[in-house]
């Protein structure tokens, strides 16, 4: 008897919830970037012949991730001051006005605006801000796990883009250092 009364209190909440209008939509799972297990590398080619790698040290965000592509979303901070290209002298004049201008242009960012589900993947397009112009640039994301840590739900994913870096108004040295970057960022976050 208390077995039928409680299916039937559920089916009556359930119902109610139906007459109200759509069940509640739950949120997607939130994960806080872990800035210590995440990272964000660059490539350029130098003079036309070699690619040359650097990376960024100081990366912050959020992502949600959820089934449903629309309620994804993937917000990154980077500090440009971070840069690091394993030579001090090459990264002082990368933070220098000639490139990335670390004391007036502080952070790169990028916010997402739209997901789409692409096979295995998502396209990501969103808001890149960097060296004081923001244009919207699209990431091809992939999920790259799901785990526990310390009894705390954690998950990566990993993004992919190519910007030309005069589109940004970084300019110099474009007859020795290649115009476009490609870009890989990792991350791996918390649920919050």
């Amino acid at each position: 008897m208390k077995a039928a009364v409680t299916c039937l209190s559920a089916l009556i909440v359930t119902a109610g919830m139906y007459a109200a209008g759509s069940p509640p939509v739950p949120p997607a799972d939130t994960f806080q970037v872990d800035p210590v297990h995440s990272s964000m590398m660059f490539r350029v080619k130098h003079m036309g012949v070699a690619n040359f790698y650097g990376r960024f040290n100081s990366i912050a965000g959020s992502f949600s991730l959820d089934d449903d592509a629309s309620k994804n979303s993937f917000q990154v901070e980077i500090q440009t001051g971070s840069v690091d290209t394993a030579q001090k002298k090459r990264d002082d004049h990368l933070k220098s006005p000639d490139f990335f201008n670390a004391v007036q242009f502080p952070k790169i960012t990028f916010k997402s605006v739209e997901v789409k589900k692409s096979g295995d993947a998502f396209d990501v397009t969103g808001d890149l801000s960097l060296h004081g112009v923001t244009k919207a640039v699209t990431a091809k994301v992939t999920r790259t796990g799901t785990g526990n840590m310390r009894g705390r739900q954690i998950a990566g994913v990993e993004a992919v883009l190519t910007i030309k870096r005069s589109d940004f108004g970084m300019t110099f040295s474009l007859d020795s250092l290649g115009d476009e970057v490609y870009i890989v960022i990792s991350l791996e976050g918390g649920k919050q």
